[in-house]
């Protein structure tokens, strides 16, 4: 799986994802051309993709920044794989599947990546699993029927992925420490969850500090509210970045 190629801040790789959770696309762009210079791409997911369309993206990636784009496909493998080649023409640099979808879903999904960017003549996008939903807890997953243990389940789905041929995985920080412990090491782990300590009460349940995401193994931080919701968004961006030196 290639790696998307994000904005660098000098020579440092900038690991920051804006959460563009926004109702529609005026607001999205302008948080992009705020932030764009500062940040190392933006995801788009359900509410401004379901607003703005495949257009929106299409307008990120002309402003000249990397997409995450967020809608945790989980269908049946040809459905999935379909509406994975769709976003690879697209043009996205990362996509994401449910890892609940099991391992034939994924298979066709990573395939139907490859095939698409070979035919479409780009960069195949990080194709992440998403484990367990960071607003989840042990409650939550056993309501469902699952594992109780979060970190178990979550760990059993990661191996999953990774059998299947997926290059990355969406996780709450606190399994970072544990995937690097059985994952490969080219798996890239993506974090949502990430909270600055400032930050009011919200339905994030697993979370860590930016810096403490990226000691425990991280590669990507996605940062929503943090930024998005502060006074001065590029202010809230760039006190984010200096904390990670």
């Amino acid at each position: 799986m290639n790696r998307p190629v994000a904005p660098q801040l000098g020579a440092v790789h900038n690991p920051i994802l804006v959460a563009l959770d926004v109702p529609d696309a005026d607001r999205a762009m302008t948080l992009v051309s705020r932030l764009a210079p500062v940040v190392g791409g933006f995801k788009i997911g359900k509410e401004l993709f379901t607003s703005a369309g495949p257009e929106i993206v299409r307008r990120v990636r002309a402003a000249g920044a990397p997409v995450f784009l967020d809608l945790k496909f989980h269908d049946i493998p040809n459905t999935v794989a379909r509406a994975v080649a769709v976003a690879v023409r697209l043009d996205v640099q990362m996509l994401t599947i449910h890892a609940s979808g099991g391992l034939e879903m994924m298979r066709a999904a990573a395939e139907s990546a490859q095939a698409a960017a070979s035919q479409a003549g780009v960069n195949a996008p990080l194709l992440l699993a998403v484990t367990v939903l960071t607003s989840m807890d042990s409650a939550a997953l056993g309501e469902t029927g699952c594992d109780t243990n979060v970190g178990r389940q979550v760990e059993r789905l990661a191996s999953l992925a990774v059998k299947a041929g997926i290059g990355g995985l969406v996780c709450s920080p606190l399994e970072i420490a544990m995937l690097r412990q059985v994952l490969p090491s080219r798996i890239q782990l993506v974090t949502p969850g990430i909270r600055t300590g400032a930050d009011a009460g919200d339905d994030q349940k697993r979370t860590l500090s930016p810096r403490e995401a990226l000691q425990a193994g991280a590669n990507w931080l996605v940062i929503g509210r943090p930024i998005t919701a502060a006074a001065d968004p590029r202010a809230a961006a760039e006190g984010i970045v200096q904390s990670l030196g």
